[in-house]
């Protein structure tokens, strides 16, 4: 943005940051605490059949996941003509609020449904906090801009999550909460106070934004994010277990487990951003191969400790560097309609969530063992690959699926 001081502009996207950081925390803390829930949401099943608790708990996480999947689409689109700065407030408060009432669900019924409406302004706000950060740095360095914004989160898996699954197992998960809603509320005064006004876009429509939905290959990327993703998050849903059970290290190593994907996220979504720079689909098309591999890696190596905080640290890698290709990739596909795009990126990632979840908890629910999720992620990314050739096949063979699908005008 011009007439900014480069001060004011680092001030404002650490601000942009700090929201992406209480993000990462209320997504990934329950993977940390999930013993702890199923222990107190779901305390006769957790006595007699102790997998089917965990695994059942797990759809607390993907409640979340869906409220993301059901917010991001919905509100970016409605809100896009609004100012950015207001709408970044707004979201910040309604997180807040979310995230009290997750704290205090009395039932398992009531946590998933605090988790589904915790989750509805998840994808709205990386959106429109990536396009700020977009015009804060300036042209040429979008896929930085929006690293910028992700690494709040990837930076909340190496200091926040651990250090507030350690709070939730020393004083109860609901702590865990109460102390993400702390950060929110702080997020909220960061944004009234450091981040420059911006306007909306104020020829968006509804329809217009809509109109994203009529192209191809916003679909097809989609598919590859949302799939792909789902290989990461079928592995860390499951982090603890994974620990404890099949290592055999005791529960205080599961917060370091948290932080290797932290670092690793942090680190690769540091050179994810640059290399969705230099061309978001090649980037695309070299980290979802490699996230099978890491996911490989991580049920064969996983036996012993060493082989456990490596594997895990490549995962992360990987998974942190897709995030800013995906998104990127997906702001270059949809034309007029950036908001929603930049948006839908968060979608796809907890897509990948409630299913990488779910398909993770179905297999240890099926007696395959505690390392069989990292084999479904492994499965899982390589489908999503599938959608990423077929995406960069058709690009090159027709560019004008760069364009809407005939006969599906949403504008008129």
């Amino acid at each position: 943005m011009p007439g900014l001081s480069p001060a004011r502009v680092r001030l404002a996207l650490l601000a942009l940051a700090l929201g992406g950081f209480a993000i990462g925390a209320t997504e990934f803390v329950a993977m940390g605490v999930l013993p702890e829930i199923a222990a107190e949401v779901l305390p006769a099943l957790n006595r007699s059949q102790p997998e089917e608790a965990i695994a059942r708990a797990g759809i607390v996480i993907s409640a979340y996941a869906l409220g993301v999947v059901v917010g991001a689409p919905t509100i970016a689109a409605l809100a896009a003509k609004l100012p950015r700065r207001g709408l970044l407030l707004g979201l910040a408060i309604a997180f807040t609020v979310g995230t009290v009432l997750s704290a205090a669900a009395p039932t398992f019924e009531t946590l998933i449904a605090a988790r589904f409406l915790a989750g509805l302004p998840h994808g709205a706000y990386f959106g429109i906090a990536s396009l700020v950060a977009g015009q804060l740095m300036g042209p040429g360095k979008r896929g930085r801009g929006v690293a910028f914004v992700l690494s709040g989160l990837t930076i909340a898996n190496v200091v926040g999550v651990p250090a507030i699954t350690f709070l939730g197992q020393q004083f109860g998960w609901r702590v865990s909460y109460i102390v993400v809603a702390a950060i929110f509320a702080l997020t909220a005064v960061a944004i009234a106070v450091l981040v420059p006004g911006s306007p909306g876009d104020p020829t968006a429509t509804l329809r217009r934004e809509l109109k994203v939905f009529t192209r191809s290959q916003i679909w097809l990327t989609l598919a590859a994010g949302a799939i792909g993703f789902g290989g990461f998050f079928a592995v860390y849903s499951y982090v603890t277990k994974l620990t404890t059970e099949v290592t055999g290290l005791g529960a205080g190593f599961v917060p370091f487990a948290l932080a290797t994907l932290g670092i690793g996220m942090t680190i690769g979504n540091v050179a994810g951003g640059r290399l969705a720079d230099h061309g978001a689909m090649r980037a695309v098309l070299i980290l979802l191969p490699s996230l099978a591999v890491a996911c490989v890696l991580v049920a064969l190596l996983s036996l012993w400790p060493v082989g456990l905080f490596v594997s895990l640290l490549l995962v992360g890698f990987v998974c942190g560097g897709a995030g800013p290709a995906v998104q990127t990739r997906l702001m270059d596909v949809a034309g007029e309609a950036q908001t929603l795009a930049a948006a839908l990126n968060h979608s796809a990632l907890n897509i990948g969530n409630s299913m990488g979840a779910a398909l993770g908890g179905a297999a240890i629910a099926a007696g395959l063992g505690y390392t069989s999720p990292a084999w479904v992620g492994a499965i899982v990314a390589a489908l999503g690959l599938l959608f990423a050739l077929i995406s960069f096949a058709l690009e090159r063979a027709r560019p004008d699926t760069m364009t809407p699908i005939a006969g599906l005008n949403l504008a008129e």
